[in-house]
């Protein structure tokens, strides 16, 4: 399956059906906090990212909040 991560190609061979979710076990193992994400332009809530199915040529965008100022 080949889905874009955040303006990059990705090829996820092992994988047919993925969740959101399953997705960003992969992709980011550790501390889930501060995420949001969004798939083909459209936000997904944190209590549907189980139920969220990714799909071949779908858009991904991870934005991972930060401290600063």
């Amino acid at each position: 399956m080949e889905i874009t991560i955040n303006n990059q190609i990705k090829f996820l061979t092992e994988h047919s059906n993925i969740s959101v979710q399953q997705l960003l076990n992969i992709e980011i193992p550790i501390k889930q906090k501060g995420i949001a994400i969004a798939v083909n332009n459209k936000v997904i809530p944190r209590s549907n990212w189980e139920n969220e199915i990714i799909s071949n040529k779908d858009n991904v965008l991870i934005i991972k909040a930060t401290q600063g100022g």
